[in-house]
């Protein structure tokens, strides 16, 4: 850890949305900005996958092949998020895992010596059961190190575009 900044690695937690984009942008901004490490992370959901397949809203064919997709998408993700770093000439290490998006997280700040974890923004939770299950939320109680929420995109893109 450097003597200015409480951080020297940063994890950005992606999972497709606009938000964790966000967050990827602010992260590559706080790790040029910094010089910590950036780390970024997609996690394929399976265990939702497998919840749906247990409730039979899948069967096990179509849970195969929406993995596959997932796999895809994730890969595109994280292309994306090399691109974003490379424009800042910076280097971001990244991995996709398959799992419980809390317990990967948990699993990657323990494996990786994570300072700093930076998600997108949460979701508003309409219900107690959304709560109960919000893996995003189960995150942000669960994680060993401090958590940054990135919020206001519109913010967010227009640094990103003037640095």
């Amino acid at each position: 850890m450097s003597d200015k900044v409480p951080f020297s690695n940063v994890l950005v937690y992606l999972d497709g949305s606009e938000g964790s984009l966000s967050a990827a942008m602010y992260a590559v901004l706080m790790a040029k900005a910094t010089g910590a490490r950036l780390h970024a992370l997609y996690c394929v959901n399976t265990k939702a996958l497998g919840d749906l397949v247990k409730a039979r809203i899948f069967v096990s064919q179509e849970k195969a092949e929406y993995l596959e997709d997932l796999n895809k998408d994730a890969r595109r993700h994280v292309r994306h998020v090399e691109k974003l770093a490379g424009a800042r000439s910076l280097e971001v290490e990244t991995r996709i895992v398959e799992g419980s998006p809390s317990a990967e997280v948990n699993r990657y700040v323990k494996e990786c010596g994570i300072d700093l974890l930076v998600i997108g923004s949460v979701n508003m939770i309409r219900s107690r059961r959304e709560e109960l299950v919000s893996e995003t939320d189960r995150m942000l109680r669960s994680v060993s190190c401090p958590v940054l929420v990135a919020r206001d995109d519109d913010r967010i893109w227009r640094l990103f575009e003037e640095v």
